[in-house]
């Protein structure tokens, strides 16, 4: 739980507290992207997700205020999924694609191998993260980074995901 977290809970809502709560709101704008994923997952308990520094800037900020002022109440949440029955737009199901559903749900135990620069790699998904050489990483991609030296995407590291963009070749016509 963090301080803002447990001030909320211990009732110091004063004006002391509320000068914190704008100080964290302005923070927030000069923090880099790496300063705001910590926060999320120090606010929201989960890894961020990947979106571009502006979106998190304005989820963070709305959290920290609900942290602070509360959420919505149970009345309103009602009356707001009542609305949203009514509207077609509100209701249309996101379809996932089946190659990332599979690829998102890996299961604890499951092992991964990568040779890399003629060296055998392995790793381990565990309940939270992925073990590698003794340590918990919190991505496979984190993982690929640390063999790598450089960033990749995880998945498509360890050949759980195809690359997008330019195929063998290069080149539309090749």
């Amino acid at each position: 739980m963090n301080e803002l977290q447990k001030q909320t809970r211990n009732g110091k809502n004063g004006g002391r507290t509320r000068n914190s709560v704008l100080r964290q709101l302005a923070t927030l704008q000069n923090m880099t992207l790496e300063q705001l994923r910590e926060k999320w997952l120090d606010l929201y308990g989960s890894d961020p997700p990947r979106y571009k520094k502006q979106f998190l800037v304005k989820r963070l900020a709305y959290r920290i205020q609900e942290l602070f002022y509360g959420g919505l109440s149970e009345s309103a949440k009602t009356h707001l999924r009542q609305i949203a029955q009514g509207d077609p737009v509100a209701t249309v199901e996101r379809k996932v694609p089946e190659e990332r559903k599979s690829n998102e749900n890996i299961l604890p135990g499951t092992r991964f191998v990568r040779v890399w620069n003629d060296r055998r790699y392995e790793v381990v998904a565990r309940e939270k993260g992925f073990e590698y050489d003794g340590r918990i990483f919190r991505s496979l991609s984190a993982v690929a980074r640390e063999i790598t030296g450089t960033r990749w995407n995880g998945k498509v590291f360890f050949g759980l995901k195809k690359t997008y963009g330019k195929k063998n070749g290069g080149g539309k016509n090749a």
